[in-house]
This record gives C-alpha cells, sequence and structure tokens, in this order.
C-alpha cells in the first residue's frame, strides 16, 4: 500500500532514513518535535510512504511549492527518495513517486523536480525510467551551515 504517512510513524521514517544519508536517527528533541508538527500541518508537505511487511520500506517527501509564473500554476519539488536496503528492486520507490506525481497533478502543477547526489547510472537511470530528465534545467546547490 502507498500512502500518506501518519503522524505516530515518524521514528519508523527516521529509521528509514538510515538507509538513505543519515548515520544514526537523531535524538526527540523539541526542536525535532516542532518541525515534525509543522510538517504534518503543512498542506503542501507530503511525505509518501509504501507498507509492505506492516512497515515503511519506501518514501519519498513531494512538496507543493506556490508559484506566480506559469500562469501562477505551482510546482513540485521532490526529495529525500529511499527505500530500506532489503526492499530495493522491487519497485517500490517507483510507486512512491508515482503517488507523488498524482498529488501534484491533483495541485495542478506544471513540473516536477528533484535532486540526486548520486552519479551511479543505476540511480540516474531510474529516475529517467520515472519520467525525470536531466537536461532541461541545471542544478545549483549551495550548502549552508
Amino acid at each position: 500500500m502507498v500512502r500518506e504517512i501518519k503522524e505516530n510513524e515518524l521514528n519508523e521514517l527516521l529509521e528509514l532514513y538510515l538507509h538513505l544519508h543519515e548515520k544514526s536517527v537523531p535524538e526527540m528533541t523539541e526542536h525535532l518535535t516542532k518541525t515534525w508538527k509543522a510538517i504534518i500541518k503543512d498542506d503542501n508537505h507530503h511525505i509518501v510512504v509504501k507498507i509492505t511487511d506492516e512497515k515503511i520500506v519506501s518514501s519519498c517527501v513531494c512538496v507543493i511549492i506556490p508559484n506566480l509564473t506559469r500562469n501562477v500554476r505551482p510546482y513540485a519539488f521532490v526529495e529525500n527518495v529511499v527505500t530500506h536496503a532489503d526492499y530495493r528492486g522491487k519497485g517500490y520507490a517507483t510507486e512512491c513517486l508515482n503517488y507523488a506525481k498524482e498529488i501534484a497533478e491533483k495541485s495542478n502543477c506544471y513540473k516536477m523536480m528533484l535532486l540526486t547526489g548520486s552519479k551511479e547510472d543505476k540511480t540516474l537511470n531510474f529516475y529517467q525510467n520515472a519520467g525525470y530528465n536531466s537536461t532541461d534545467k541545471t542544478a545549483f546547490i549551495q550548502w549552508l551551515e
């Protein structure tokens, strides 16, 4: 089953993020709790999850960003695409991305964007097969401390 995350599933999501790039599950601080509540209450912030074996095995974030161009149509930004290492290669991340696309279409978005830090052909081909391209735009990132 693919759906949006429930408020009580934060710990499970944080555990899944260990298969993304996190080294440890963050401490349950007041800041983390406030951030989680803000995300859950934000109608434009969607955390999509794939449930298999009664647990979250894959996820992505889809944020709808209001916009004043393109006939005042929003766009979607996809981030934190991850699948638990034991469940990769089964199409679960694709299911999450497709669900995110449905959210973007229902929100009348004119485009979806995502960034990946991976240079691996397997990962890049995965995103291309999911309908994304790397030729229309050039991404620049400035990391802040």
